[in-house]
């Protein structure tokens, strides 16, 4: 399944439900981001299931920019279809998840990991004759 992300503003966070199933205890809570479709704002709702995903929804406040992670899933009742937008990752957008590391370097390379700078001296003389035509 591809990747799915979205990148908006969190416009509404819907109340908690929480119950009790054979698996044990489960809480969800639908929010509600909006994002740019062309010239139109376009709402769409997600549900945070489970107690790590509704923490990760109270990281973030209403009118934060948000990236959201997420798969679909479908569902027949009844001979209608319904589906689902599950979040897997609700970030502020700016934000990413990423070590903390002081005066690192750029992409993150650890101080200890000397690479030495390349000069022409350490190209190849002759690069052969590999081109296809």
């Amino acid at each position: 399944m591809p990747n799915l992300e979205i990148e908006g503003r969190l416009v509404r966070k819907l109340d908690l439900q929480s119950g009790e199933s054979a698996r044990g205890p489960w809480e969800r809570r639908d929010f509600v981001v909006e994002y740019e479709d062309g010239n139109f704002p376009v709402s769409v709702c997600f549900s945070a299931w489970g107690h790590d995903k509704v923490q990760e929804l109270e990281n973030v406040q209403v009118n934060d920019r948000v990236k959201v992670s997420f798969n679909i899933r479908g569902r027949e009742y009844n001979g209608r279809w319904y589906n689902d937008l599950r979040a897997w990752r609700i970030s502020p957008v700016g934000q990413e998840r990423r070590p903390a590391a002081q005066n690192a370097a750029p992409y993150d390379v650890p101080a200890s990991y000397d690479v030495p700078a390349l000069s022409t001296e350490d190209m190849p003389a002759d690069f052969g004759d590999d081109l296809p035509f």
